[in-house]
C-alpha cells in the first residue's frame, strides 16, 4: 500500500475515533511512549513507538518472543523473574535495563509493567518502554560485567557475588576494578550512579 494511501487511512481512523468518542485504539497506537501487550513473554501487540524504538515494523513483532529484543538468550532468561513479586502484589513495577535494536545496537530502556493476571504475573501483562539513550548513552559492558554490576546493584559484596556465579573473589574484584576504571569512578555507589539515576534496585543489566 502506498504511503499516501496509508496516510489517508490513518486520518480516517483519527476522524472516526473523535466522532465516536472511542479513543482506546487511537491512544494505544499513537502514544508517544512504547507500549506492548504480552502473553507468557510473547508480544501479542505493540504500538508504533515501540516498533520504531527497536527498528522493526509493527507487524513483524507480533507473536514474537521477547527474547528477540535482548542482547542474548541468556539475558532474556536471567531477567525473567525480575519484578514478579511486585506484580503479584498488584503494584506497579519498573526497572532500567539494556535492550537490543534490530541492527544489534544496545541501549538503556526504562520499563514499567502491569499484570492482568497477578497470580501468574507474566501470563498476561502490559508494558511501557522509554528509550533513555538521550540521557544515558550505552557504554559497552561484557556479558560478565553486566552480570556483576547487576548483582552489585542488589547490594551483594564481591565475596557473595563470587559464590553466586562461581568465580573466585579475586576475579570478581578484577571485574569490579575494571568497571570503575571504565566509568571513571572510585566506588560501587558511583558506578551505579554512572549507569543512571535510578535506584540501585531498579538497575537491571544481567547477562
Amino acid at each position: 500500500m502506498r504511503p499516501a494511501c496509508l496516510g489517508n487511512i490513518v486520518r480516517i481512523r483519527i476522524e472516526d475515533a473523535f466522532a465516536e468518542g472511542d479513543f482506546a485504539e487511537l491512544a494505544f497506537t499513537f502514544a508517544p511512549v512504547g507500549l506492548v501487550v504480552t502473553e507468557n513473554r510473547v508480544i501479542r501487540d505493540c504500538n508504533l513507538a515501540f516498533a520504531r524504538m527497536f527498528g522493526y515494523e509493527r507487524a513483524a513483532l507480533k507473536e514474537q518472543t521477547f527474547s528477540l529484543l535482548y542482547p542474548s538468550e541468556a539475558e532474556f532468561e536471567n531477567i525473567r523473574d525480575r519484578g514478579v513479586e511486585q506484580l503479584k502484589q498488584g503494584g506497579g513495577y519498573w526497572d532500567e535495563r539494556i535492550m537490543a535494536r534490530k541492527d544489534g545496537t544496545l541501549f538503556w530502556c526504562r520499563v514499567r509493567g502491569h499484570s492482568f493476571t497477578p497470580d501468574e504475573p507474566l501470563q498476561r501483562a502490559v508494558w511501557s518502554f522509554a528509550d533513555l539513550s538521550a540521557s544515558r548513552p550505552y557504554l559497552a559492558l561484557t556479558r560478565r560485567e553486566r552480570e556483576i554490576v547487576s548483582l552489585l546493584s542488589e547490594g551483594l559484596t564481591s565475596k557473595e557475588i563470587a559464590q553466586r556465579i562461581e568465580l573466585s573473589h579475586r576475579t570478581v574484584e578484577v571485574y569490579r576494578a575494571r568497571m570503575l576504571k571504565k566509568f571513571g569512578v572510585s566506588n560501587t555507589s558511583a558506578l551505579l550512579q554512572a549507569l543512571g539515576d535510578a535506584e540501585a534496585a531498579h538497575i537491571v543489566a544481567r547477562g
